[in-house]
């Protein structure tokens, strides 16, 4: 099976008759990838906007989780939600920069992967809006009628 590109030379890929080389297991290789993973994460955290409030309503989460003492299983939920809207971002990140690579000038297909993967942000970002909100709104009627 060959992958095509119009800016890349065809690249045949391993099928099952055709053995992958394995490198051994090395601690040394591992830090290195935890190293890259981590440069990955700064990029996403240094250069896009949306991360940062990502990060923002995340501090407050935290901060409105640990005022209104939420129950452990009301943490893990919310602690899902976290991580679903960034790992959503961090591959939102990846396919912009990849499809930036791939196709510097303007193409109709290029903006519409752009969109899907942002499109996905919004969704991860809204599904977890709701479990903050399902989670948050009883604490918050509670703290109401009690001043009332």
């Amino acid at each position: 099976m060959l992958l095509q590109s119009p800016k890349l030379k065809p690249t045949k890929l391993p099928n099952s008759s055709q053995e992958v080389e394995k490198k051994p297991f090395s601690i040394k290789d591992r830090k290195k990838s935890f190293l890259y993973a981590f440069q990955g994460i700064g990029y996403m955290v240094r250069t896009q906007h949306n991360a940062w409030i990502h990060l923002s309503l995340a501090a407050l989460v935290i901060v409105c989780g640990v005022f209104f003492e939420v129950s452990r299983y009301e943490w893990i939920f919310l602690i899902f939600a976290i991580g679903f809207v960034l790992v959503a971002e961090a591959f939102n990140t990846a396919v912009e920069v990849l499809v930036d690579l791939v196709c510097p000038e303007f193409h109709p297909l290029a903006g519409i992967a752009k969109d899907l993967a942002s499109g996905a942000v919004l969704l991860a970002a809204i599904s977890s809006a709701l479990v903050g909100l399902l989670i948050f709104i009883p604490y918050l009627y509670q703290g109401i009628v009690k001043i009332f």
